[in-house]
């Protein structure tokens, strides 16, 4: 009986020792727990290769394509319509200025000449007889006047007359060469017909580009080197105008020049490779090519600034098969980034582990 009673009083102070274990067991938990807003811990800087900016010198030569093009050229078109009755084009050959390519049928303007020729002979007699007359006043000076009139209005008809015969033939305008014929003896031609086109090739011009930049060192009177496939040997042309303005599209400036002699190679429509020298530049800022990040509209490079990666804004110029030129945007001295460039982010914390001298 004295056994049964002391089991309550046993489990009691098991349950006492069970919670008091498990109490402490939480304590220790909050303990060893982290407190909130604590100090955490600090971001690591990239670890990047680096470029000291410094004067090099460099020879600014570039190419650029160009075009051979006919001193002169020109589309032959009639003024007016007609029939043709006389075709000289020969295909391909060379024709003096002024020689008659295509005529077209004026018999009735002809006809209508010949009428005011005879009208006319028959007015200056009338206008003589009637100066015989004004001499002993046998008429009014004011009919004699009309008689004069008339000749003078039957003179500029014979002009109009003239010059609309005129219109029904085509000659060369210049000395060159033609080309192929579109029309037919007897054809029935309209201002609309292109008739042949004619070349004056014995000069001839090359037309390129160069970039904004360069704008300003092109100019009048400028020699400029060029050749063109199947050609060994380069060939000089002066520069004679440049366009009035930069094309907006390419931000280019289109150049034209007289080429200096004649090559039986150069045939007009060929391509050119125009070489360019604009001289040696012994200040220029040369950085390696994998440093400078394209975007849209700009080019980007990163400079190391007090350890912080700062994201700058440059315009380039030549390059070669390593570096690129910076004409804007650096300074001597400066230090850009050349590796990890993907990594970086603006006023990010850099370590700079190699410094590059090539």
């Amino acid at each position: 009986m004295a056994f049964v009673r002391s089991t309550p009083i046993i489990a009691l102070i098991l349950f006492g020792i069970i919670s008091m274990a498990s109490c402490k067991s939480k304590d220790e938990k909050k303990i060893k727990a982290p407190v909130s807003g604590g100090p955490q811990r600090t971001a690591q800087p990239t670890r990047v290769e680096a470029y000291l900016v410094k004067p090099s010198s460099v020879s600014e030569k570039i190419e650029v394509p160009g075009n051979i093009l006919p001193y002169e050229a020109t589309e032959l078109r009639p003024e007016v319509s007609g029939r043709i009755t006389q075709l000289n084009i020969r295909e391909g050959q060379n024709v003096g200025k002024g020689t008659l390519l295509v005529k077209l049928y004026d018999g009735d303007l002809q006809a209508q000449l010949q009428k005011l020729k005879v009208q006319l002979d028959i007015y200056e007699k009338t206008a003589e007889r009637l100066e015989a007359l004004l001499k002993i006043d046998g008429i009014s000076k004011q009919e004699y006047d009309l008689s004069i009139l008339q000749v003078s209005n039957v003179k500029a008809d014979i002009e109009l007359i003239r010059t609309s015969i005129a219109k029904t033939e085509i000659r060369a305008p210049f000395s060159g060469r033609l080309g192929l014929r579109s029309v037919s003896m007897g054809a029935y031609i309209t201002p609309a017909t292109l008739i042949t086109t004619i070349r004056q090739e014995n000069q001839l011009k090359l037309e390129f580009t160069v970039p904004e930049k360069y704008s300003s060192k092109i100019s009048a009177g400028k020699n400029v080197a060029f050749t063109m496939e199947g050609l060994n040997k380069n060939i000089l042309a002066r520069v004679i105008a440049t366009e009035e303005a930069v094309t907006e599209d390419t931000r280019s400036l289109r150049i034209r020049a007289v080429i200096l002699g004649k090559d039986p190679k150069l045939i007009p429509g060929a391509f050119a490779k125009v070489l360019l020298d604009f001289g040696e530049d012994k200040s220029a800022l040369m950085v390696p090519s994998q440093a400078v990040i394209p975007q849209a509209r700009f080019k980007k490079v990163i400079v190391y600034r007090g350890g912080n990666a700062s994201f700058e804004t440059v315009t380039t110029g030549v390059r070669d098969s390593t570096s690129v030129q910076i004409t804007s945007g650096l300074n001597v001295g400066d230090t850009i980034i050349t590796t990890g460039l993907l990594s970086i982010k603006p006023e990010g914390k850099l370590e700079i582990i190699k410094m590059n001298q090539e």
